[in-house]
């Protein structure tokens, strides 16, 4: 018999090449293979970006045990424009996030009265006005930056990048009313200058490495950033359970029910730890029936313990950076 895990195992690595397309070299192409580099270069490119101090506070607001932080990624139609796909199918999966799997999200999310954080490329905005203003009718969620067009940054020059990150953020603003102060980068891609554009743009917090399960302030080359890393982990992420390419050997490999244990023991683990537990979904991906009806369940399994906090990452990445700072001072 075939388990949730060994599929996993299986098919992992296809799938998430497939999510991130072809190779996407993030340094240019060298005539010496890595084997061959010398120390110094190889200690340069692992040592560029990294994670800085723990920055879990002693206590999470009102005598909280677990930071909980519910993002979804509003994609829809950007990741098969990124790729240059313009079949009317594609563009149909996407739309199905808006019309179809963001309702649902919203439903949920206001039943419980809990806040998400809305990753939006700007495309995406552009493309679905009325979703972007159901998220900002309920008062308690938070827009932030995912790109132009769902972009891979490691395949952009450092110009074009700055260029799609200035433009992404000057459309949000437009568009919400107010400057995000967050990132999660395309596909969690990250080129050797994106970290400096976080810092060049201002933003608060980063939610795209995968240093730890805890937030930590990001290093660059060895230097604070003074960036917040609310780090994500591909075992909470959606896509790798339930993707689909319908021209690749891409499926569905995980019911929802092996899905919900794998989050759930993350999340108690969590809990017994004091720390933070962050999941990333996708409305046109979690949005489906049967999985809306299991990220109920978590939720439910989450309230039933005491002292969970459920906010934003933006209000997460304050507080940590808050608390961070009263104890260095």
């Amino acid at each position: 018999m075939r388990t949730g895990g060994l599929l996993v195992g299986c098919l992992g690595a296809a799938t998430l090449m497939a999510f991130w397309g072809a190779a996407r070299p993030t340094e240019p192409r060298l005539e010496e293979p890595p084997w061959r580099w010398p120390e110094s270069r190889v200690l340069e490119i692992a040592r560029r970006v990294r994670a800085g101090r723990d920055l879990t506070p002693k206590q999470w607001p009102g005598g909280a045990r677990v930071a909980v932080g519910l993002s979804f990624d509003f994609d829809n139609e950007t990741p098969a424009l990124r790729d240059g796909q313009t079949s009317p199918a594609l563009m149909a999966q996407g739309e199905y996030g808006a019309r179809a799997g963001l309702p649902r999200v919203l439903r949920l999310l206001d039943t419980y009265q809990i806040p998400a954080t809305f990753f939006i490329p700007a495309m995406s905005a552009k493309l679905h006005p009325p979703s972007v203003r159901e998220i900002l009718a309920r008062g308690r969620h938070e827009i932030a930056l995912h790109g132009w067009i769902h972009e891979r940054n490691s395949l952009l020059s450092e110009d074009e990048e700055r260029e799609l990150m200035r433009r992404s953020l000057d459309a949000l603003e437009q568009i919400i009313g107010r400057r995000p102060v967050g990132i999660r980068t395309p596909s969690w891609d990250f080129s050797p200058w994106t970290m400096k554009l976080i810092r060049e743009f201002g933003l608060l917090y980063d939610s795209s490495l995968m240093a730890d399960d805890r937030p930590y302030e990001v290093l660059l080359e060895g230097a604070p950033t003074g960036v917040v890393e609310l780090p994500v982990e591909w075992l909470l992420d959606d896509y790798p359970y339930f993707g689909m390419d319908r021209q690749s050997a891409i499926r569905p490999h995980t019911t929802p029910e092996e899905v919900f244990s794998i989050w759930r023991d993350e999340f108690d683990q969590a809990y017994e730890e004091g720390t933070m537990f962050i999941l990333t979904l996708h409305p046109h991906i979690i949005g489906h029936r049967s999985r809306i009806v299991m990220l109920e369940r978590l939720i439910q399994h989450m309230r039933r313990r005491p002292g969970v906090w459920f906010a934003t990452h933006e209000e997460i990445a304050r507080y940590v950076w808050e608390a961070g700072r009263q104890t260095t001072n």
